[in-house]
């Protein structure tokens, strides 16, 4: 199978809530971006998403994170893909323009979901 990572630092523009917090839709948001390079590398087509399965949210997103998201395929079907996905924080802004590199990663977000592309010429 395949795991395609994309990193990405969260813009202070982001934030919606107080804390500096930004709504789980960001991660969703950057599933469908990391999904997409999964559907261009296997099939060469973008795919389009279908659904998720299952979404936790487990911990904090913040404005000055640095994202690492990952998609890994978990079972292929003739037209559909089932990835499994997770977002780890593993930068964190500590104030100001200071931030440090997590010793451990912060798992953020888990989903399951499934993509599909078009048939096969």
């Amino acid at each position: 199978m395949i795991t395609v990572t994309h990193r990405r630092y969260v813009p202070y523009s982001h934030a919606h809530y107080a804390g500096n917090l930004v709504d789980g839709a960001y991660s969703l948001g950057l599933f469908g971006d990391v999904a997409t390079e999964v559907c261009i590398r296997l099939d060469g087509d973008e795919g389009l998403f279908a659904s998720y399965d299952d979404v936790q949210f487990r911990a904090p997103v913040q404005a000055g994170d640095v994202l690492e998201i990952t998609a890994t395929v978990v079972r292929m079907g003739h037209r559909s893909r089932q990835i499994a996905f997770e977002s780890r924080v593993v930068c964190r802004g500590t104030g100001g323009s200071a931030a440090e590199v997590l010793d451990e990663p912060i798992v953020a977000v888990t989903a399951s979901g499934t993509v599909v592309v078009p048939p096969k010429a």
